[in-house]
């Protein structure tokens, strides 16, 4: 992805390297730990009000200064959030007759807080409805590439692009109206829902590639199997058979890799939003 020396996003809260931020971490032990953590971490659950309610924990401070690195990847998801910023204020205005107004997007190491419960490594990135922000440790860039096996800029790119899908879905209105019929659903009808809304920021991901590639130029060959391959390792399926589980279709809330996968290219076929009804489809 070419996003060297191009124009970054205004709508960018860096958390990081700020002292203040703690938590505690339990006595259970170091292996226990780092379950606990990774579960929350690739299955996108808040797991830090099991390790604060431990017994006999440490305190942990998030402060440090920011390496090189860090900084490179702060600009890096500037510029791609930029990029989401300027495809889909023009796609509102062409396509739907309206305005867009852009997510703040929060980066932060280790851990803070937000009105949807605290952002930290148990939980990876998302996207808080309530003040429509992005929550992103840049560190699960890392993750995504060593643990899970997926490499390249445009992964991480896919992963910003994804939750800027969720913000998208709430200036539609989509967002609040699916979550209130989730609120008194039974839990696998629930899952169910969160599936098609997660799949559909995935085909949302796929409209952005589309339209990126055609404003900026700043696609590059590779960049979309780079996306395609992250879709497959953040299946539910691939998830859970990777943590030693048989899958589950039932508690799904993400859909598997292959889905994941088919919904990115329906997207990015034709960059039309209409190719992302994940609700209306009888098979996802």
């Amino acid at each position: 992805m070419k996003w060297q020396g191009r124009r970054g996003s205004g709508n960018i809260e860096d958390r990081r390297g700020q002292g203040g931020g703690v938590m505690r971490v339990g006595g259970a032990g170091g292996l226990g730990l780092l379950a606990v953590v990774l579960v929350g971490y690739f299955f996108g659950v808040d797991l830090t009000p099991l390790l604060t309610g431990m017994e006999g924990g440490q305190t942990v401070q998030t402060q440090g200064e920011l390496t090189e690195r860090d900084r490179q990847m702060g600009d890096f998801v500037s510029v791609t959030l930029a990029d989401t910023e300027e495809v889909w204020t023009k796609i509102f205005r062409q396509d739907l007759n309206r305005a867009y107004t852009p997510a703040t997007l929060v980066l932060f190491s280790q851990a803070t807080q937000s009105p949807c419960g605290t952002a930290s490594g148990a939980t990876g990135p998302f996207y808080c409805p309530v003040d429509k922000k992005v929550y992103l440790d840049t560190d699960f860039f890392a993750t995504l590439s060593r643990q899970l096996g997926a490499h390249g800029d445009f992964a991480a790119a896919y992963v910003v692009a994804h939750e800027i899908g969720h913000h998208v879905q709430d200036e539609l209105g989509i967002l609040s109206k699916v979550n209130e019929i989730r609120a008194r659903s039974s839990t696998a009808e629930s899952n169910e829902l969160s599936v098609r809304i997660e799949l559909q920021a995935d085909c949302f991901s796929g409209v952005w590639a589309r339209h990126a590639a055609e404003q900026f130029g700043s696609i590059e060959p590779g960049d979309i199997a780079e996306a395609i391959n992250a879709a497959s390792k953040i299946g539910d399926d691939t998830l859970q058979r990777n943590a030693g589980r048989r899958p589950m279709p039932d508690s799904f809330t993400h859909g598997t890799s292959e889905q994941r996968q088919r919904w990115f290219t329906a997207g990015f076929r034709n960059g039309d939003l209409s190719d992302c009804d994940t609700f209306s489809a009888r098979n996802l």
